[in-house]
């Protein structure tokens, strides 16, 4: 049984992809026969072509977790993101393998799936941590929600047919205010994902900031905003419109009544990747984007 392994490792797959499942048995074969025991979700388990001495469990919890080394994520954006949560939540470092499309938040591919076991058995990885954002509503003076994020928190409107109206503050003081399609309140490892689809800056993961970008504003000052990773982060929903809509890392939602006020700082815990590559930001952005490159000479020696 795995429980009496010496290491544990937690599997968590897109079990909808044929690609996943494919992984996912020769992540789950190769680990096992190395020695090391493998968790895995009850529910995702019926999915997958699982020996019999992988470790089930029932509740996706943080605690289904408890005395593994590493978190496994095979899958594309969505499913690194729910990786995420089990990440934040457990502590357990999060090694993501993309099976998706972009997946800046994975730090291997499908092809180096054998790489990817090598490594966790030799334990030739090292851990770093990724900033997150902690996101609280208030109405009325009353906190109403509290949520986080580790790419970012986006407020939009909740319908196609009326603009956002809001008003932006930083450190307590008002910026400016407009009608938008809505705002992306970001991380710097969010800054590849929504935030970039709307006009933001590409920010180095190793910056600590936070960034503010809105979405299709009315307004002739309507750039993206970058600020200190100590700022507080603030957009109140003028009273008189319909209500919008938040949402953290495009899974968690609630709606915002007219009045709202959304204030995002940074996290107070972090998630930590387990990183098999010592390649620069810059390589991988090169690589995501297929950015051309051709011609570059580099610094002569």
């Amino acid at each position: 049984m795995t429980q009496n392994r010496a290491r544990t490792v937690f599997l968590l797959a897109h079990t909808g992809r044929p690609a996943a499942i494919r992984s996912a048995e020769l992540v789950v074969k190769g680990l096992l026969n190395a020695g090391l025991g493998v968790r895995v979700l009850e529910a995702e388990a019926c999915d997958l072509p699982l020996p019999g001495e992988v470790e089930l469990v029932g509740e996706a919890t943080p605690q289904c977790l408890d005395g593994c080394e590493l978190l496994i994520v095979l899958g594309g954006d969505g499913t690194l993101l729910r990786g995420a949560e089990f990440a934040r939540a457990s502590g357990v470092p999060m090694l993501g393998v993309n099976l998706g499309r972009v997946g800046f938040l994975a730090e291997a591919e499908r092809d180096d799936l054998d790489k990817v076991v090598d490594r966790v058995v030799s334990r030739a990885y090292e851990v770093e941590e990724r900033m997150t954002v902690d996101v609280v509503v208030h109405r009325n003076g009353d906190i109403v929600h509290t949520d986080w994020a580790l790419n970012e928190a986006a407020v939009q409107k909740a319908g196609a047919e009326k603009l956002l109206e809001v008003v932006l503050e930083i450190d307590g003081r008002p910026v400016t205010g407009f009608g938008c399609d809505g705002i992306v309140l970001s991380t710097p490892t969010g800054s590849t994902a929504y935030a970039f689809s709307a006009g933001g800056p590409v920010v180095w993961p190793e910056v600590e900031a936070l960034l503010m970008v809105p979405i299709s504003a009315h307004a002739l000052f309507a750039k993206p905003l970058v600020t200190s990773p100590d700022s507080v982060l603030a957009v109140e929903v003028l009273p008189h419109i319909p209500p919008g809509v938040l949402w953290c890392d495009g899974r968690r939602t609630v709606d915002l009544p007219p009045g709202a006020r959304v204030e995002v700082r940074r996290g107070a815990v972090p998630v930590r990747l387990a990183r098999l590559h010592h390649a620069s930001f810059t390589d991988r952005l090169v690589a995501k984007f297929a950015l051309p490159v051709s011609g570059w000479r580099g610094a002569p020696h």
